[in-house]
């Protein structure tokens, strides 16, 4: 019995999804549950188990294909008794050519295919066919790089190089002029963005065109916290199963700053604001080649060890590609941390539809000027940089430099006594 294999479903307001990569080609045996492609949201990528055993027959949704949800992608055939597999779309293809080809004879003095080094590549008769009716030698051909399996030029790759081919004449009044040229040299490596960077990319674009950012720093001192931290660490670590970080105090700090500046934990609807009920704050957290924001609910429900189990829980996950689609939407107010990179300061882009997000740097020991009522003295305090990015559309700069100052009031403030 043939079973169709379609697009799941992966969120609730995802209606769509990218083929990233398949796992499994054409013929392959396929067991239940086993991983047999990657597709990716405009929220994270995920790996896509096989919903029955089989072999795969057909493969509809080609790498970076969208596909909407439900839509048929693949197809298996569960019977271990089924007639062979028929050959892939693009075999076909390449054989019909084929046929053609031979009908229609081609001068092959343009072409020459034979071995003039020792780099060896396969070029489909399509490809030859084109290469012949635009006059290009195989030296040429050999120059165009390929986007298809194992580097194979396809006719996408060839038909696109035609249409940026340079003329000659043209070419050679332009070294004539001396006109500087912004194409890189043949020996620079030429990548695609994958699709994470391409989603970040465009999140980011799109934040800086609709925000108007706007940035206030302060400095705020971290010794009572940091002598917290190594009082507790060891308690702590026993207790929990991991290390006690100074997040969940940045975490808490913002929750009750936002609770007195409701602007800073709304969203703009075009000319209308949106208050937000809850308190979620979206998170950020590096991965490899890219960085996923997962969002804690609710944060005005939770005590600080519920924040710091709700912080530990998402980074794990968010790491180990386990977070689901929802996890990842629904933040009113947003934290980068870089410090965790040793960088003092940073200016962070907002992270859309908030209206703010807060950096935070590295915590260092500096000489600091302390106050007292018996004159000034210079003392060794762990300090640290807070940045403040809002949306000057909806915050002045005097809603943002009191937000800030609040933020650093409840740090340095803070009742540690009933924290644990």
């Amino acid at each position: 019995m043939i079973v169709d294999i379609v697009m799941p479903k992966m969120g609730e307001s995802i209606t769509e999804g990218t083929i990233i990569e398949w796992r499994k080609k054409v013929g392959d045996p396929i067991k239940m549950d086993e991983i047999i492609l990657e597709i990716g949201t405009d929220k994270v990528d995920s790996e896509i188990p096989s919903s029955t055993a089989g072999v795969l027959i057909e493969i509809i949704g080609q790498a970076n294909d969208v596909m909407e949800v439900g839509a048929v992608i693949a197809r298996v055939e569960t019977d271990s008794n089924a007639s062979v597999v028929e050959k892939p779309l693009e075999e076909k293809e390449a054989l019909d050519i084929e046929k053609n080809i031979e009908s229609k004879p081609v001068d092959q003095k343009k072409v020459s295919i034979k071995s003039k080094s020792i780099e060896k590549k396969f070029f489909t008769p399509v490809v030859n066919r084109i290469a012949v009716e635009n006059n290009i030698e195989y030296d040429e051909l050999m120059t165009i790089e390929g986007s298809g399996k194992g580097g194979r030029v396809t006719k996408v790759d060839i038909l696109s190089y035609i249409k940026n081919r340079q003329d000659p004449i043209v070419k050679t009044i332009s070294e004539d002029r001396n006109i500087p040229s912004h194409i890189f040299s043949s020996d620079e490596d030429k990548v695609e963005m994958d699709h994470m960077r391409k989603l970040i990319a465009d999140h980011m674009r799109s934040s800086i065109d609709t925000s108007a950012h706007v940035y206030v720093m302060t400095e705020v001192d971290m010794t009572k916290i940091v002598d917290y931290v190594l009082l507790k660490q060891e308690s702590f670590s026993q207790r929990e199963g991991y290390s006690l970080t100074y997040t969940p105090f940045i975490i808490q700090a913002c929750v009750k700053a936002l609770g007195q500046f409701p602007d800073m934990n709304s969203s703009l609807d075009e000319n209308s604001i949106i208050y937000h009920k809850n308190i979620n704050i979206g998170m950020a957290v590096a991965v490899d080649n890219g960085l996923m924001v997962p969002v804690i609910l609710n944060c005005e429900e939770l005590n600080f060890l519920g924040i710091c189990r709700k912080v530990r829980d998402l980074v794990l996950r968010t790491r180990n590609k386990e977070l689901n689609i929802d996890e990842l939407q629904g933040s009113t107010f947003s934290i980068s941390n870089f410090g965790v990179f040793n960088v003092t300061m940073g200016t962070p882009i907002i992270n859309q539809p908030n209206v703010g997000i807060l950096g935070v740097g590295v915590v260092k020991k500096r000489p600091v000027v302390i106050e007292t009522n018996d004159g000034d003295t210079i003392g060794i305090k762990s300090m640290m940089y807070l940045s403040l990015g809002f949306d000057h559309r909806l915050i002045d700069g005097a809603g943002g430099s009191q937000f800030i100052e609040s933020v650093r009031e409840n740090i340095e403030k803070i009742d540690l006594e009933s924290l644990l």
